[in-house]
């Protein structure tokens, strides 16, 4: 953690390399940039959950389904609360009485 010291080190090191006339600049400027940066984080989040609500919204939407989560949903297996080893071993016994 920065100490009082250190941070009027720093304080002072600014000073100096910017000028005391344009440290409210520097400030203005920077209070733009971070206001910035969050409007367009939130712009992103807003996007990521509209996406997300699209998603949840289909009917019969697979979201992030494995490889064998996907095929044994194909074959008529119900894959609520089991393993993929699981489900490889319903589908084998599916293909097997075929």
């Amino acid at each position: 953690m920065l100490g009082t010291q250190e941070l009027l080190l720093i304080f002072l090191a600014i000073v100096l390399l910017f000028g005391a006339t344009k440290l409210p600049e520097l400030a203005r400027s920077m209070g733009r940039s971070m206001g910035e940066f969050k409007r367009g984080q939130q712009d992103i989040e807003r996007e990521l959950q509209a996406e997300k609500s699209a998603l949840v919204a289909q009917p019969g939407a697979d979201i992030a389904l494995t490889r064998t989560q996907g095929m044994a949903k194909k074959m008529g297996i119900d894959i609520v609360g089991k393993t993929d080893d699981q489900l490889l071993a319903e589908i084998e016994k599916k293909l097997e009485k075929k």
